[in-house]
């Protein structure tokens, strides 16, 4: 198919796409929250209740990440981290993972992540939100808090090729696609 034809074919794909997130919007506001319990974490420096998440914002992002041996999940955090600014001014966020918090903070130097960690070791918060199925799931929730109550009111899975990382939309424009690729922590020597 020539060029012209294909792109415009892509592009009304696209437009289709768009469609399909505003009605995912329009049933996002919709959605009844489910209130949750206000879990304790541990980060490095002591304990850390959901709550306190939150600091001054009414919306927390909690990123569930498989955690120092994932290396799709090295990838999300390394986008997040370029994002977090951004992310951190419209709402609080951080990542959760099974790692002990001195795990979680040498892990993030390496990779100069500067977004908060905390660690969801000895807690039943993947299982309880779902992330958890013979161990830890990859995705997404979101919390308001409303009054003294926790609501949970969004989340969905993360998995190669998701809306959550870059990476997967650059490689689509590429005729091959990923052509077998597949991330890793390090790629130097």
């Amino acid at each position: 198919m020539p060029y012209r034809d294909t792109a415009r074919k892509i592009a009304d794909y696209r437009n289709q796409i768009a469609d399909l997130r505003l009605k995912m919007r329009e049933a996002q506001a919709a959605v009844e929250p489910e209130e949750v319990a206000d879990y304790v974490f541990t980060r490095f420096g002591g304990p850390v209740k959901l709550s306190e998440l939150f600091g001054d914002k009414d919306t927390l992002i909690v990123i569930h990440n498989m955690g120092r041996g994932c290396s799709s999940c090295t990838l999300w955090a390394d986008g997040f981290n370029g994002v977090y600014h951004h992310l951190a001014n419209r709402a609080a966020f951080v990542v959760s993972s099974p790692d002990e918090p001195a795990v979680q903070r040498e892990f993030a130097a390496s990779r100069g992540w500067r977004f908060p960690m905390v660690s969801t070791l000895g807690t039943t918060f993947p299982q309880d939100m779902g992330y958890w199925q013979n161990g830890p799931r990859p995705g997404v929730s979101v919390f308001k808090r409303r009054g003294g109550a926790i609501l949970r009111v969004s989340d969905t899975s993360f998995s190669p090729g998701d809306d959550f990382c870059a990476v997967w939309h650059l490689f689509d424009l590429i005729p091959e696609g990923r052509a077998g690729w597949s991330p890793k922590v390090s790629y130097g020597p």
